[in-house]
Parts: structure tokens; C-alpha cells; sequence
């Protein structure tokens, strides 16, 4: 999506320009991304598709502030993320950006409240008001009956619940989603990308989804497209 798309609902909220990304593998650089540019407006729901090996999580990981461009640079909201300190940066990611993740990265030593409530703590909300946002947001995802469970004791579509919910509990504008079906069944995850769907469109969040599957990027208003560390569509 860039400036002259006709779909495009305001400015960027997100921005990358010109990302390149290599990893050192012994003696060799390994290029994943080579000259990426996009622009994704405020309140847009987007596709991220790609074979795996294409580069979508690194794409994600660098617009969401998690590892940083060999070149170019990514601005959210107007600020761009190389200015910012490790600390300034860890701030911004906890209260301006929600991550779901294919493994879903919940702790399993806390429950699905105290998972949900985490980043609410962290961004130093007073512990009642995070539990507040923390069931609520369970409940809004049909989860109000496992407010108390591990994860452990969950099945992996609540699991994924769960982690949508903790991606929402700072009320982020943006969302992103790295491969959020990856690990689910088809009917699981079909419920998952319907709860995405009504989430985004309630919230008014700008969602991006990185996703292989093409039934995933059907069902999202808009997508583009990574081969070989290009975007090759969109």
C-alpha cells in the first residue's frame, strides 16, 4: 500500500523505507530483505503474504521496533524508530504496538488474566485497572470461563486467544501478526482470523497479518506480497 493507493483511509501510520536486512552466517552475509518500501495508512487491515523464507517476519519484527534494518529506516506515527534509545524504543513498542506471534510467547507460569495484564503492568497500570482491561478483553474473546487457567491447560486456539487479547490490553494502533494460524487446525484458525477481523474493525486498529496461506490473505481487504526479499505486489 503506498500514497496513491485509492484505498488508502488517511496518512501512514506505519512506514518502512527502503529496508534492507542481512544476517552474518559464518563468513557470508545472508541479504532477507533488499530495498523494501510500503506505506500502510491509519485504521488498515493488510496482508503481509509470502512463501516462508520470503522475509514477512522480518518484515514484521522491523516494523514493530524487534530488530533493526541493515539499511533504511521505519517511522510509526511520524517517529522514526532509529532515533529512539533501546529504552525510549521499549516504551513505544509496550504502549503503541500489539504483537501476536505464531507460538503464542505466553508465560507459563501465570494465567490468562495475568498474561493478558502483563504489558499493562509493565506500561505501570495500576495492577486492579490492568486485571480490569485483562477480563474484559477475555470475555471478549469467549474466554471468560479460563480467566484462571495456565497455559499449559489451554488448547492452542485459546492459547491464541489469549495472546490477541495481551496484543490489545494497551490499546495499541497498531497490531502485528506473524503467521496467527501457523500452529492451528483449519477450523481453529478460521475462528482465529474471524476474531481478528472483528477486533480490527472495532478497534480501529491498523492490523497487519504475515501469512502464507492463501485462504489467511482471502479474507483480509488488502495484500501485498514478498519473493526473495522483494515486495513483488501491492
Amino acid at each position: 500500500m503506498s500514497n496513491d493507493d485509492p484505498h488508502a483511509s488517511g496518512p501512514a501510520l506505519v512506514a518502512g523505507r527502503d529496508l534492507h536486512k542481512a544476517y552474518r552466517m559464518g563468513s557470508r552475509a545472508v541479504e532477507v530483505l533488499r530495498g523494501v518500501s510500503l506505506e500502510v495508512p491509519r485504521g488498515a487491515f493488510l496482508a503481509l503474504r509470502g512463501a516462508s523464507g520470503a522475509g514477512k517476519s522480518t518484515l514484521l519484527h522491523l516494523l514493530g521496533g524487534l530488530d533493526t534494518p541493515t539499511a533504511g529506516d521505519v517511522l510509526v506515527d511520524g517517529r522514526s524508530l532509529a532515533v529512539m534509545s533501546a529504552k525510549e524504543l521499549a516504551v513505544f513498542r509496550n504502549r503503541r504496538i500489539g504483537f501476536v506471534f505464531q507460538a503464542y510467547h505466553l508465560l507459563p507460569e501465570l494465567d490468562a488474566l495475568e498474561n493478558v495484564g502483563l504489558p499493562a503492568r509493565i506500561a505501570r497500570v495500576p495492577a486492579t485497572e490492568a486485571s480490569r482491561r485483562a477480563a474484559q478483553l477475555l470475555r471478549r474473546v469467549g474466554l471468560e470461563h479460563r480467566l484462571d487457567h495456565r497455559p499449559g491447560e489451554l488448547s492452542g486456539g485459546e492459547q491464541q486467544r489469549v495472546a490477541i487479547a495481551r496484543a490489545l490490553v494497551n490499546a495499541p494502533n497498531l497490531i502485528l501478526a506473524d503467521e496467527p494460524t501457523g500452529n492451528l487446525d483449519t477450523h481453529t484458525g478460521d475462528g482465529i482470523i474471524d476474531l481478528l477481523c472483528d477486533l480490527q474493525a472495532e478497534h480501529q486498529a491498523t492490523l497487519i497479518i504475515a501469512t502464507h496461506d492463501s485462504r489467511v490473505a482471502a479474507r483480509v481487504p488488502h495484500a501485498i506480497e514478498l519473493e526473495d526479499g522483494r515486495l513483488i505486489s501491492g
